[in-house]
């Protein structure tokens, strides 16, 4: 995995929808699942969701919980 995608996705939050505001690894496991069966958005975005959604189902949240904590807003 990409370090830099990594770090983007404890550090960025949601443009748009429900969880709009919120860091993108703070969306829930179930959000992602729901946006993986209507399609993640094209792009940047997309790509860290689509991470995101991979590391959620391979029970790897560590990798991000370390991350989080050395250059996370939240």
């Amino acid at each position: 995995m990409n370090r830099e995608i990594l770090i983007e996705i404890v550090t960025q939050v949601m443009p748009f929808g429900k969880y709009k505001g919120r860091l993108l690894c703070d969306i829930p496991e179930y959000y992602l699942v729901w946006m993986k069966g209507k399609g993640f958005p094209s792009g940047k975005l997309g790509m860290q969701l689509s991470t995101l959604y991979e590391i959620r189902l391979n029970g790897l949240e560590g990798i991000l919980a370390e991350l989080k904590r050395t250059y996370g807003k939240g």
